[in-house]
């Protein structure tokens, strides 16, 4: 669904002003490759936060709380 919303986008930016179209599709793999640290720095950053958390209800979750 993302994928065809993504492209339906796409060829309205195509219908309404097509160099910043072409301009888009060229820069996209130069875009995607700049955000994979930061993407891999958000699951790090989860892991750790879901770690601390963990760590933080084990004395609830050892006692029997349910959530």
């Amino acid at each position: 669904m993302k994928v065809l919303l993504t492209l339906v986008l796409w060829c309205l930016l195509l219908a309404i002003c097509w160099p910043l179209a072409f301009l888009v599709l060229l820069l996209w793999p130069a875009i995607w490759l700049l955000s994979l640290p930061f993407r891999i720095l958000g699951a790090v950053l989860e892991g750790v936060v879901g770690l601390f958390v963990a760590l933080l209800l084990l004395p609830a979750r050892l006692l029997g709380y349910r959530s």
